[in-house]
């Protein structure tokens, strides 16, 4: 009996190669131009697969034909048009309630003097609800601001979508919140997209929001 050195199964003494694994027994020799077979197990290389390249930045989302991300002069003139459109209606509000507490003043209503402290909460208030249609419910509905609808450009989601409302509000207390760090802050939010891939703003990264210009 002669046990096979590569699996160690048993094989008949006048047995060339094993039964078992097909390996030749020690001790019998090679045909003639046939290369000896190993007695000990092969060793194979193990077969490496290329592992594709780790894509550490955001992907942005997907363009429509023939859109771009929107450049940096086409931001600032788009909200250059919101500005004064903002201003605009800021303007007519200060005329209805100047008038209005004019005619209380007129009238002798003692209120009239105490309702002027108003007008020092008017300037914020006005802006934050001209905001709010402006750069929540309309980029919301459409994609865009008035300005940004002037100057074609849409506001979408990572994936090409419309923004929802309350992401469009984060967007816009984002972008409020950064109006509070003097000059620096607003400046370096409009600033931002010269230099950025993708042209984000620091109020679109807080939200994950791209800006494009539709053809």
């Amino acid at each position: 009996m002669a046990f096979c050195t590569n699996c160690g199964a048993p094989n008949q003494d006048a047995a060339q190669f094993c039964t078992t694994c097909g390996a030749r027994l020690s001790g019998v020799p090679a045909a003639p131009g046939q290369p000896p077979t190993p007695v000990g197990p092969s060793l194979t290389p193990p077969t490496i697969t290329p592992q594709p390249a780790v894509s550490y930045g955001v992907p942005g989302p997907p363009l429509p034909p023939g859109a771009t991300y929107a450049v940096w002069a086409d931001r600032v003139v788009g909200y250059l048009i919101d500005s004064l459109l903002v201003g605009a209606g800021m303007a007519v509000l200060y005329l209805i309630v100047g008038g209005f507490f004019a005619m209380l003043a007129g009238a002798g209503s003692s209120a009239a003097s105490g309702m002027c402290c108003m007008m020092i909460i008017l300037f914020p208030l006005a802006s934050l609800l001209v905001g709010v249609y402006n750069r929540v419910y309309l980029v919301a509905q459409r994609g865009s601001s008035i300005g940004q609808g002037v100057m074609k450009l849409k506001v979408v989601d990572g994936n090409g979508n419309l923004l929802t409302m309350g992401t469009a509000a984060i967007r816009l207390l984002a972008q409020v919140a950064l109006s509070f760090v003097p000059v620096v802050g607003p400046l370096l939010d409009l600033l931002w997209p010269l230099w950025d891939e993708k042209r984000q703003t620091l109020h679109d990264k807080a939200v994950g929001s791209y800006v494009l210009k539709m053809p």
